[in-house]
Order: structure tokens, then sequence, then C-alpha cells
């Protein structure tokens, strides 16, 4: 991150870092018929579907891929290689959240069900941890009369904010005939109208919203022909080409056009480049996106089970990485040589990994994933019905 301020943009995904919904590819498999004469076996105690390793694999990376541009960032004042690699990762790794996000989000609605886990996964860690971040920020800066702001939120949290506001909307996106285009539209028209940012971050949100909407239309179809060897294979060089081309760049590109904080006008370009800008940025995000996710593994890796907790190690290493810009962790002159910057990048894969891990889950669960069943109506109780005042009225002696 650049700034350190409410206003500074962060990354993801994670994504969530994203609660897990899976799609009807992934539900088990229907039991077969007992064999005439013989018992029916007892049904299993849970009808849980089984996870695709493929996409927990795709989280875990992806978390830590927004962990590394996070570390990266302090070296990008004195290493090409370092603004290289940042370049190239912001280029995608927040429209790879966003991505995925909409592809778990397909089967969203307004049921009651889908409500609850919005508010349990979404709704009550952004009011925990953007509270938490506020305070965290007025005991390191000694700053006790800094405001906490629900609709300004800091750092990290921007992006569960995002979430919401993409999930609610989520019913909408199978009903027009042109989705993604139409989305693509709005992030376009956003990003020349200087007074959109705001309260809620509302630019980053439609900025990233046609790559949410992207994932809402896409399939398992889809990821099955990015993994084929053709597609690795023509992967490698347009990766390598992206990392060439932001290390030819690196002198003079400005970041900022990744993070989507407010209008281009806000970069220095006319108002007008917003509509040539926007799908340019989208068309590469969705190209770089493809190339990382067909060289993730599809088998059950050692990290694999760690995609289930991205959403853990996505709010818990803001603090880490607040705590090194606060405290001056990257002033020591070893910081910013080669070795340095590769026990940087070391630091952040491994703590990442550590904040996505069961022991930190089974002590953080309560407030990242709450149950809240004293909030909700049982699921077999039924809503009180109002008797209407006619029928009440003939019923009455």
């Amino acid at each position: 991150m650049v700034q350190h301020d409410r206003s500074a943009l962060t990354a993801p995904p994670g994504p969530e870092a994203l609660p897990y919904e899976p799609g009807a590819s992934e539900q088990p498999a229907a039991p077969s018929a007992p064999s005439p004469g013989r018992s029916a076996p007892a049904p299993p105690r849970s009808a849980r579907p089984s996870r695709d390793p493929y996409f927990d694999n795709a989280k875990y990376l992806t978390i830590v891929l927004v962990a590394c541009g996070h570390a990266w960032e302090p070296l990008t004042y004195g290493s090409r290689a370092a603004t290289a690699a940042y370049l190239t990762v912001y280029a995608f790794h927040m429209p790879a959240f966003a991505l995925i996000s909409g592809y778990f989000s397909r089967s969203f609605d307004l049921s009651p069900g889908r409500v609850r886990r919005l508010v349990t996964s979404v709704v009550v860690p952004y009011l925990v941890f953007e509270t938490a971040y506020t305070l965290f920020y007025r005991w390191a800066r000694d700053d006790w009369g800094y405001p906490l702001s629900l609709l300004d939120p800091w750092y990290v949290m921007w992006f569960l904010l995002a979430l919401f506001v993409w999930r609610i909307t989520t019913p909408l996106w199978p009903a027009l005939r042109h989705p993604v285009p139409v989305a693509l539209g709005i992030a376009a028209l956003a990003s020349v109208s200087p007074d959109t940012g705001g309260d809620m971050g509302l630019q980053r949100v439609l900025a990233f919203l046609p790559c949410f909407v992207l994932g809402l239309t896409l399939r398992g179809e889809h990821f099955e022909r990015l993994r084929t060897r053709r597609v690795r294979l023509l992967a490698l060089p347009v990766g390598a080409g992206a990392l060439v081309a932001a290390y030819g760049v690196a002198p003079w590109f400005d970041a900022g056009w990744f993070y989507h904080r407010g209008s281009v006008t806000g970069q220095g370009a006319p108002a007008w480049a917003g509509l040539l800008t926007t799908p340019a940025l989208f068309g590469l995000a969705v190209l770089l996106t493809a190339c990382f996710l067909a060289w993730v593994p599809r088998r059950h890796t050692w990290f694999t089970a760690l995609g289930a907790g991205t959403m853990y190690g996505y709010l818990l290493h803001g603090f880490v990485i607040k705590s090194s810009r606060f405290w001056d962790w990257y002033a020591p002159a070893w910081v910013h040589t080669p070795l340095g910057e590769l026990m940087v990048t070391a630091l952040a894969v491994g703590g990442i990994t550590v904040l996505c891990g069961p022991p930190v889950r089974a002590v953080f669960r309560y407030v990242v994933e709450p149950r809240m069943e004293w909030a909700f109506r049982a699921r077999d109780e039924p809503a009180d019905t109002p008797v209407p005042r006619e029928a009440a009225q003939a019923k009455a002696p």
C-alpha cells in the first residue's frame, strides 16, 4: 500500500478470503440404489458437499499474492525488480478475488438462509474488524480522536463492503442479456466521475464489479478449459511478457491505476480516458487471471486445506502490514538488498500461511464465522403470519 490513511487501498481477496459456496458441479453424487433383497444403507450423518481442491488452492495462492503485494510496497521505492513484481501482481490479484467471489455467488438469492450467511460471513466481520482496525490505529499512532466511520472502510476492509454490495445485486445480473458489458459500462462511467469515491469506497466497488459479474457467468467447464496443456503452455510466455513489460514501465508507471481509489482524473488523465482505460485494464486483468488459474494445481496439496481459511488471513494480515509501516520495520538498509527482498517475501508467505491455519481459525472463528443462532429464527420455525383484519373481524364473536 502506498498510503496509510483511511483512504488507502488494500487488496484482497480475498477474495475472501471468500465464503465457500459450492456450485452444482461440486455436489456429492447421489447414492446408488440398494440391491434387491438388501436393506438400504443408513444415510450419512452429513450431506455437506465436498470441496473442490482446485478452488481451495486458488484461494490460498491468491491470498499469498495479496500478502506479498502488501509486503513489497515499501521495497518499490528503490528496487526496479520489486516494482515490476508489484505491478504484475496488482494488475490481476484483486480482479481474481472478485472473479472467484462471483463464481461462488452464483446461487445467491435473498432467501433467509443466504441472507443469514451474508450477515454472518460478511457484515459481522466487517463491523468487528473495521472497529478493531480503528482502535488499533488510535493506539499505534496515539491518536485517540481518530474517527470510526463504518461507511469509510479502512485498509483491507473495503473488499468486504464491496462483496456485500456485489452479493445483494447478484439476482439482477442473470436477468440481463449482456451482464458483463453492462457492468463494464458502469465501471467506465464511474471512472470518469470524480465524485464517485467518498463513502463506502464506491469507486472500487464499481471498478471491480465487472470481474465479479464475469465470475457469475462462468461454469465449471470454463475452468476446465484453462487447465489444458495447451493453455498452460501459452500462459507461460504471457506471464513472462507481463513481467518484462512491468519491468520496462516500472520507472514511470503509477500503480495507482490498479488501485481504483478515484476517477482517472486523479492520475492526471482527462476524464474521457476512463472510457478507454477501464476496458483495457479489465482485459489485462482477465488475461493474467486466466494465466494464473491455468497453473493452479487441481489435486490436493499441502496447502489445500488452507484455502478454507483465507478470510482469516485476509482480515488479520492487515495488522501485521500496518505494524511494519508504523514501526519502520523496513528502515534497515539490508532489507532493501536482493537478499532482504527475498526474506521479506518468505516472511510474507510464511505469515499468511500461519494466519490461514487451523490454530488461528480456532481462536478467531467466533468473530470471522459466527453462528449467531440467537439472532436468527430457527429454520423450522414459521414466521408469525399476521391475521388479515377482515378475517379477524369475521372470527370475532
